[in-house]
């Protein structure tokens, strides 16, 4: 048995909010997808699907609402300089910084900040 992860789903509440989050993470998103309830674009080999949790409710029988973080998602950044540009032009534009750059003990600079949907997304260099 081959398994191969195919897609990264991410729910939403308000479609353009969030993707306007990723795309300063550098997602390349159309514009035309913000008033889209299903949105996938592929990048450097991951496909990337949104979708408006009222869809996702009508799909999934018993939704309930996450509790808690479950998942993480890290994006690569390619200088510890850059992660912490970033950092703070993530929270200047709003986004929730949840943890401040900091160098870890495992050598890595991490940061982690909220989307609009309360996911933690770390940012490491």
């Amino acid at each position: 048995m081959t398994v191969k992860l195919r897609r990264v789903g991410i729910y939403v509440e308000q479609m353009k909010r969030a993707l306007d989050f990723y795309r300063v993470l550098g997602l390349t998103i159309p514009a035309g997808a913000d008033e889209e309830h299903h949105v996938e674009v592929e990048q450097d080999g991951i496909v990337w699907a949104f979708d408006m949790v009222e869809s996702v409710k009508s799909v999934f029988e018993g939704w309930e609402a996450p509790v808690g973080y479950r998942t993480e998602l890290a994006f690569q950044i390619s200088s510890r300089e850059e992660l912490d540009d970033l950092y703070r032009q993530l929270t200047a534009l709003g986004y929730d910084g949840y943890l401040e750059p900091r160098n870890t003990p495992w050598g890595e600079r991490y940061a982690i900040v909220k989307d609009p949907d309360d996911n933690l997304i770390s940012l490491v260099a």
